[in-house]
């Protein structure tokens, strides 16, 4: 049996789940940094999806196989990691704790995996590569300004990221209800309420006018800070979206940068085959951009199969969204995907004990992972394939 770890803040025992992180975080974080980072569009139908999704799947549970230690190594992006895991681009993780991004890419390489770094990051594409001993990688979003983009990329080439990850899914805004309701909208609103309920979380005010890492740094302009940078930086990055985006931009990256290239948010299998065949992407990731654009829109487990037999072999597919324990990992890999992002579990981490949160985040999705292995009998995540799982009801006859 493997040595399962306890997790420790210092003297006192931190949670054992993602969603013992998740209640923890909630306590730490005011109401608007909140909405920002568990909210989701509209009605919330599809944040839904996202994880009830995995409950149509069941495991199948092999006996007496004599498997003790599973294999979790694979490559994802073209680069080794210890597990089929890597954190996904999130803007603003200054918001959760305030060296999020350097955290989180510490984090990650330290657990054998990588960060795929946002464009909206708080710490700035140089900041992180300089903080950091591994190669990781660089989310972009393809603004309607090449002049911007071409920056963002040769920056990203200069800085040693080794993968580019196009985030294809907001051309426009999603209509984020609570974050509206609590100021994080555009224009952001500060009213003597949410004033008022920042305060009580006086470490993370502390930590916000110390730092001053509340900002989307890509965007702001040289010489602001504080508020004032944030506001500029969140009014920048809604001028650059491109509500005309179209594949001959998504073409133009791909001949513009060298390296793999892979498309993020993607929900249709036709979209997925066009990325492969006539961009030439190495592969997508079918995400929905955590629930937070288009309401009612596939959840990323169930959009995931038919994307993968679309594809066939011809590229790598990558799921993103949902991801709350090993066996939701699992259920991802057995349906096709080559490993999967996490997003909110590590902000969830970073806000309650910052780096060696989101470290501890990795330990729970591995301790997992090992454990239902070895409950299942299988030797290595990449002999997982669809006859590992059972559709949920399907009677034992017709197994």
């Amino acid at each position: 049996m493997p040595d399962f770890a306890r997790f420790t803040l210092g003297s006192r025992v931190a949670p054992i789940s993602v969603e013992g992180y998740r209640r923890q975080a909630r306590k730490r974080l005011p109401d608007m940094v909140w909405s920002y980072v568990d909210g989701a569009a509209d009605g919330q139908v599809t944040l839904n999806d996202n994880r009830t999704g995995f409950l149509k799947w069941r495991l199948r549970q092999r006996s007496l196989t004599g498997i003790s230690k599973p294999v979790l190594a694979t490559r994802i992006a073209g680069q080794d990691v210890s597990l089929p895991i890597a954190f996904a681009p999130t803007g603003l993780s200054g918001l959760t704790r305030w060296n999020g991004d350097v955290a989180a890419a510490r984090a990650a390489e330290s657990a054998g995996t990588r960060l795929c770094l946002s464009t909206g990051s708080s710490w700035t594409l140089e900041e992180v590569a300089g903080a950091t001993q591994q190669d990781h990688w660089f989310q972009l979003y393809p603004f309607g300004n090449r002049k911007k983009v071409g920056e963002l990329i040769t920056r990203a080439e200069d800085a040693g990221y080794k993968a580019l990850f196009v985030t294809v899914d907001v051309p426009v805004r999603g209509n984020r209800e609570g974050e509206r309701e609590t100021g994080m909208g555009l224009p952001l609103t500060f009213t003597p309420s949410n004033i008022f309920d920042a305060a009580r979380r006086p470490r993370w005010v502390w930590e916000l006018l110390r730092h001053q890492r509340a900002v989307a740094i890509q965007y702001a302009q040289a010489g602001a800070a504080g508020v004032r940078a944030a506001v500029i930086a969140a009014n920048e990055q809604d001028r650059y979206m491109q509500g005309d985006l179209h594949w001959d931009d998504l073409a133009w990256m791909r001949q513009r940068w060298k390296g793999p290239l892979y498309v993020k948010g993607v929900l249709d299998a036709d979209d997925a085959a066009r990325c492969i065949d006539e961009i030439g992407a190495e592969g997508v990731v079918v995400s929905n951009h955590g629930a937070r654009q288009l309401d009612h829109a596939l959840g990323t487990i169930d959009a995931l199969p038919a994307i993968v037999d679309r594809i066939a072999g011809r590229g790598e597919v990558y799921l993103d969204g949902g991801i709350r324990r090993g066996t939701d990992v699992i259920i991802a890999l057995a349906l096709g995907a080559k490993g999967v992002f996490v997003g909110r579990p590590y902000l969830y981490g970073l806000a309650v004990d910052g780096e060696q949160g989101a470290r501890n985040i990795l330990n729970i999705l591995r301790e997992d992972m090992v454990r239902a292995l070895i409950l299942m009998g299988c030797p290595d995540v990449m002999a997982l394939d669809r006859s590992w799982l059972i559709p949920a009801g399907t009677p034992a006859a017709a197994r």
